[in-house]
C-alpha cells in the first residue's frame, strides 16, 4: 500500500499514514507488539500543548484520537481554558499533578530544567527521574511564536508550531537560524492543508500519476465566509496588521503553501537527497479592504457602535446576537465561534442552561468602547465581539488575488506554468477551498469533497470522493499532521529513524519548505502595498539569503 505521508504520496479512499515502506514500525505501535508478533516495550511519545485555545484543543484531540501518543501536560494563563483543556485530555482518568499544568511556558521551561537537573542526580543513583515530555504543541497568539519556539529550542524537544510561523519574515528567519544551531529535532507547521486526505490525493494525481499531463495553470479560492471574517478579522485578533499581520498571512499561509506544495515541491521527497524545487519567477498581487469600513455602513444604523444598541440589530446580517446566539447557542452550539467569545459559555449551558449562557454571552457582546477616549492600547489589546463591523479598528484585506509564475526550468523537468489565488470574505460556503487545474491533457476541478478529472484523450470523466474522518477539522487535516508528527516523534524515540529520515517519512516537509512558503507570502504582500510585479530570484537574495548571511 502506498502510504499517505506529506510529500503527496497517498491512497484513494486511505487515511492510513505510515512510513515510506508501508509498514508499522514498533515506534508507531500503541498496543505493545510490532510486526514480527515480538513484545516490545517503546512507550508512547509525551507531548506538551501550550495555548488552550481553539487550536490547543483540536491539536489534543486528534492525540487522544489517534490514540499514538499522550497529551501530558498543558500550558495556559486562563485557569479556566486550561482546566478544560486538562479535564477533556490529561487528568480525566488519572490522579491529577503539578507537573501537567502550568500559567506560563516560562514556568514550563524552568520547571524541565529542574526537573533533568533531578533525573540526572536520579540516574546516577540508578533511580527513575520525573516524568517528561517528548514533544510539544505550540498554539499561543502568532506574535508570540517567535519567542517561545526560540525559548525552547535548547531543550531539543520536537516542536509542532501553529501557523503563521511567526508573523514577520525577520522572525521567521529568527526560527529558522535558532532550530539550526541545535542538534535536530522533528519540526512541524500548522499547514494543515499538507496532510487531508483529500489534498494528498490531489497532489498524488497531479505530480505522480500525471492525471493531466504537465500542469499549465490553477486557480484556487479560499472562500473565508461572509460571517466567520467578521468574526476573525473584524472584531477577532486577527483584526488588524498592527497587532497581527495581513489576513493573508493569518487567513491563508496554508493556502500559499498549498500552492506551492502543488507547483513547487518536488513530487516527492525522502532520505537526505531531495530533487530541486521548481521555484517560481515572479509574484503580483492585489488586494485591499472592500466592505468593511465605515463608509458601508448602513444609514439605519445612525451613530450605533455595538450591535446590542443599535435600532437594526434585528435586521443586519453581521448582527452579534444573531451571529452568536440565534445562529449558534440557540441552537444548543457552545463550541466555536461562541467559545472564543466567551470560554466559559459552554460549560455554563451544560451546568446553568440556555437562558444563564445567553445572559453571560451577552454581557460580553456588551462590551464596547469610545473611540475618542478610550486608549488605543486598551481597544487594541484584545478581540470586540459585540462591536459593529463598520465602527471597528480592522484594515486586513476582505478581498485579494495572488498571483505566481513559473518559467521553464529544465534541470527540475517542470515546465512553465501560472497560479492564481483568491482569498474572499463574502462567500456562502466558509473555508470550503475549490479551484481548477489546467494541464496538456486533461484539467481537474475540486472542492473540498470531491476531485473531477476530465481526459483530453479519452474524453473519459472519472470523479473521486476521499474519506474524510469525523471530528476533525480541515477535511482530517488536523488529524492527519498530528498523526503524522506524533509518529515522526515516536519513529525517533524508538529508535527506528534518524531525525531527517523521518521528517521527510513522515511530514514530508522541513524547515526549509516552512520558510519558502512564508516568504512567498511576505513576497505577495510587497508586490500589494507597491503595486508592482516581484521577481523572485532578487526578492529571495535581498530578503532571505542576504539578512541570514549577515546574521552568520
Amino acid at each position: 500500500m502506498t502510504p499517505l505521508v506529506g510529500d503527496g504520496s497517498s491512497t484513494v479512499n486511505s487515511v492510513d499514514r505510515t512510513h515510506t515502506n508501508g509498514t508499522i514500525d514498533s515506534a508507531t505501535r500503541h498496543d505493545g507488539e510490532n510486526t514480527n508478533g515480538h513484545n516490545v516495550t517503546v512507550s508512547k511519545p509525551r507531548f506538551l500543548i501550550i495555548g488552550a485555545g481553539s487550536r490547543g484543543n483540536a491539536y489534543a484531540a486528534a492525540i487522544v484520537r489517534s490514540g499514538l501518543g499522550i497529551v501530558a501536560a498543558v500550558v495556559e494563563p486562563i485557569a479556566f481554558q486550561r482546566e478544560q483543556l486538562g479535564q477533556k485530555y490529561i487528568w480525566h482518568d488519572t490522579e491529577r499533578t503539578a507537573d501537567q499544568e502550568y500559567g506560563d511556558w516560562r514556568g514550563f521551561i524552568t520547571a524541565e530544567h529542574e526537573r533533568r537537573s533531578i533525573q540526572s542526580e536520579l540516574h546516577l543513583a540508578s533511580q527513575p527521574g520525573p516524568a517528561e515530555v517528548d514533544g510539544v504543541f505550540v498554539c499561543v497568539r502568532d506574535e508570540l511564536h517567535c519567542e517561545v519556539v526560540t525559548a525552547l529550542a535548547p531543550l531539543g524537544l520536537h516542536v509542532m508550531c501553529e501557523k503563521p510561523l511567526a508573523t514577520t519574515l525577520s522572525d521567521c528567519l529568527s526560527i529558522q537560524q535558532t532550530l539550526t544551531s541545535y542538534p535536530q529535532r522533528i519540526f512541524a507547521i500548522g499547514h494543515v492543508l499538507r496532510y487531508s486526505p483529500h489534498n494528498m490525493l490531489l497532489r498524488h494525481l497531479l505530480l505522480e500519476q500525471t492525471a493531466i499531463g504537465d500542469v499549465l495553470s490553477v486557480e484556487h479560492t479560499e472562500p473565508v465566509g461572509w460571517w466567520h471574517f467578521s468574526h476573525s478579522y473584524v472584531r477577532g485578533q486577527w483584526r488588524k496588521e498592527s497587532i497581527s499581520a495581513p489576513s493573508l498571512l493569518t487567513k491563508s499561509c496554508h493556502d500559499i503553501d498549498f500552492l506551492l506544495w502543488m507547483l513547487c515541491s518536488p513530487a516527492t521527497a525522502s532520505g537526505e537527497q531531495k530533487s530541486p524545487a521548481h521555484l517560481p519567477s515572479s509574484v503580483s498581487s492585489a488586494g485591499s479592504l472592500k466592505q468593511f469600513r465605515r463608509s458601508m455602513k448602513p444609514k439605519k444604523a445612525g451613530n450605533a457602535t455595538n450591535c446590542l444598541s443599535c435600532p437594526i440589530k434585528e435586521s443586519c446580517m453581521y448582527s452579534a446576537p444573531r451571529i452568536y446566539h440565534d445562529r449558534h447557542l440557540a441552537k444548543g452550539n457552545a463550541r466555536w465561534p461562541v467559545h472564543i467569545v466567551n470560554p466559559e459559555v459552554e460549560s455554563i449551558l451544560v451546568s446553568q442552561g440556555l437562558e444563564k449562557a445567553k445572559e453571560v454571552l451577552f454581557a460580553t457582546l456588551a462590551e464596547d468602547y469610545d473611540a475618542a477616549t478610550t486608549p488605543v492600547q486598551d481597544i487594541e489589546s484584545r478581540p470586540w465581539f459585540g462591536r459593529c463591523v463598520w465602527e471597528s479598528d480592522n484594515d486586513v484585506c476582505d478581498d485579494q488575488v495572488v498571483t505566481f509564475e513559473w518559467d521553464d526550468r529544465p534541470e527540475t523537468g517542470r515546465g512553465a506554468k501560472t497560479a492564481i489565488f483568491h482569498m474572499i470574505a463574502q462567500t456562502l460556503s466558509q473555508c470550503e477551498r475549490r479551484g481548477r487545474v489546467y494541464g496538456t491533457s486533461g484539467e481537474i476541478s475540486y472542492d473540498s469533497k470531491s476531485i473531477t478529472i476530465h481526459d483530453f484523450t479519452t474524453n473519459q470523466t472519472t470523479r473521486h470522493n476521499p474519506e474524510v474522518p469525523k471530528n476533525s477539522h480541515h477535511g482530517g487535516g488536523d488529524d492527519g499532521l498530528t498523526e503524522c508528527f506524533v509518529k515522526a516523534v515516536a519513529a525517533v524515540k524508538g529508535g527506528k529513524m534518524a531525525v531527517l529520515e523521518a521528517q521527510q517519512s513522515f511530514l514530508g516537509c522541513d524547515l526549509d519548505d516552512v520558510i519558502r512558503s512564508h516568504a512567498a507570502v511576505f513576497a505577495a504582500e510587497e508586490a500589494r502595498r507597491e503595486k508592482k510585479v516581484v521577481d523572485w530570484s532578487e526578492w529571495w537574495r535581498r530578503n532571505v539569503e542576504r539578512p541570514l548571511a549577515e546574521k552568520h
